[in-house]
């Protein structure tokens, strides 16, 4: 017989929606609780688990939140942000890529996830497919996955830096096909889809009544010297929703303010679906977001230039280690090392065997590859100081020797 705990556990969980219980919970925060768990008892732990930027948030920003809170601005403002607001989103998407979007054209929210979960979410129903290539940021399949969406994989090849081209994803395509979900920068790889690629593909959608949706987070973090946005291709604007997001470009994690670009029924739906889940984004960070995006954009350059850096450092320490092989990034700030060489060692079978002795032996906090569709990988984030990278490359390369 079963036990009373046993019981009242099934009995607990029937009374959730089939829709909540098809996700599960983001591999990032579950690493991050885990590490949480071993910091809180005392454990000195190298984390390349979280992807945030290691710099402060530029004094200019803050000073401008400091301000709205002594001004008492704060209060509720539109559901998809204030006029000044929407105004510096559209202006520094014009200058930067030479888009041509307007006010009605977009939307601020608590977040780039939230845009993106807000987007999918009035475009996906029940049965759709959306193309989703791999390795894709964590919460991609189950945004998908909570709207009645079928997530169609389209693997790459890390051999070739996880390239991702036109010819892919016109083969992935059926009649049923509604969304194409595209990530450059790419979390966690690094890979950067090369412009004439994405054109072809943002045509090749318009022209069949498919949506494109561009998570751009990481668009500013290019390392190639060719930044590029899908709103540079004017003529597909019908068929193209653009997510974006302060947190990573002006180290804003915390502030909580990304936004979406689009066509305007399309964003005044999702505006609709806001307006009954969060309303606006904060006041306070309103004000902060138009002080980035309407100031002098040096702070991003020094960003970017310091993640390049880390970036050839994180690269060659791990290739230093026999066995790993890592494709280089080409933007954002992640390494997604091959550890395929360990298994079948030490009891490790796969990523999340690797992840796991890691942090709880050599106290490096790594999140594994299955929560981004692959299994032999770990992602490292090297948003982090220089001596904090070498410490944690030291560990690492202690670890494998030991293995």
């Amino acid at each position: 017989m079963k036990g009373p705990a046993v019981i009242a556990a099934v009995t607990q969980l029937s009374f959730l929606t089939n829709r909540i219980q098809s996700i599960e919970i983001s591999a990032t925060l579950a690493v991050v609780a885990e590490a949480e768990k071993l910091r809180a008892a005392g454990a000195d732990l190298v984390d390349f688990g979280p992807g945030e930027p290691h710099f402060a948030t530029p004094e200019h920003i803050k000073e401008a939140a400091i301000a709205a809170i002594q001004n008492n601005f704060t209060k509720y403002t539109a559901v998809g942000g204030t006029a000044e607001l929407r105004d510096a989103i559209v202006g520094r998407h014009a200058a930067d890529f030479s888009s041509d979007y307007k006010p009605d054209n977009c939307m601020a929210s608590v977040g780039g996830k939230h845009a993106l979960f807000n987007a999918i979410q009035v475009l996906v129903d029940q049965g759709d497919e959306v193309i989703l290539p791999v390795p894709y940021w964590v919460s991609f399949k189950d945004i998908v996955r909570y709207a009645g969406g079928e997530p169609v994989y389209l693997a790459t090849d890390e051999s070739h830096g996880f390239a991702l081209t036109a010819d892919m994803i016109e083969r992935a395509i059926t009649p049923r096909t509604k969304v194409i979900l595209l990530n450059s920068p790419n979390n966690p790889s690094g890979s950067v889809m090369k412009p004439e690629d994405m054109t072809v593909v943002l045509k090749l959608a318009h022209d069949r009544g498919i949506y494109v949706v561009s998570d751009e987070c990481y668009v500013y973090l290019n390392y190639t010297g060719h930044p590029f946005s899908a709103g540079c291709v004017r003529e597909v604007k019908e068929h193209l929703i653009i997510i974006g997001s302060l947190s990573k470009t002006y180290a804003m994690t915390g502030w909580r303010l990304g936004y979406a670009l689009g066509p305007a029924p399309i964003i005044s739906a999702m505006q609709k679906l806001q307006s009954q889940s969060t309303s606006n984004p904060t006041s306070i960070a309103q004000k902060a977001a138009v002080a980035a995006l309407s100031g002098s954009q040096e702070c991003v350059e020094r960003m970017r230039d310091g993640y390049i850096s880390l970036r050839d450092k994180v690269i060659e320490g791990l290739r230093a280690i026999p066995g790993i092989t890592c494709a280089l990034p080409q933007g954002a700030f992640y390494a997604y090392p091959n550890v395929s060489h360990y298994f079948d060692r030490g009891g490790m079978t796969a990523a999340a065997d690797v992840a796991h002795r890691l942090l709880h032996e050599a106290h490096v906090v790594v999140v594994p590859g299955e929560g981004f569709g692959t299994q032999n990988h770990v992602r490292i984030s090297y948003a982090t100081s220089q001596e904090n990278l070498e410490r944690g490359l030291e560990r690492m390369r202690d670890f494998f020797a030991s293995v």
